[in-house]
């Protein structure tokens, strides 16, 4: 018996997950995944939309697994100038 999980080195949020309306560097929000997640915790990684566009760096600070879900809070780190694809 194991536990099914995923190891992710971004946060791709759909808005109905949490992704935020507004992006400003400081600025704390939370999110939810289906399913449990692996996912560096302190050191900055990419958030991206639906659409795989990457508009910042994030630090998630906080990364709690329960019910099956992945329930996160993160910090803007940076927010890009220049939003760019992570995938065609």
């Amino acid at each position: 018996m194991g536990m099914p999980c995923e190891i992710n080195s971004i946060l791709k949020l759909k808005p109905s997950q949490g992704y935020p309306q507004q992006l400003e560097v400081g600025q704390r929000h939370s999110a939810r995944k289906e399913g449990y997640r692996i996912i560096p915790i302190d050191v900055p990684i990419l958030l991206v939309d639906e659409h795989w566009c990457a508009r910042a760096d994030i630090k998630i600070f906080r990364l709690i697994w329960e019910n099956g879900m992945t329930h996160l809070d993160f910090e803007v780190d940076r927010v890009y100038e220049f939003p760019f694809l992570t995938k065609d």
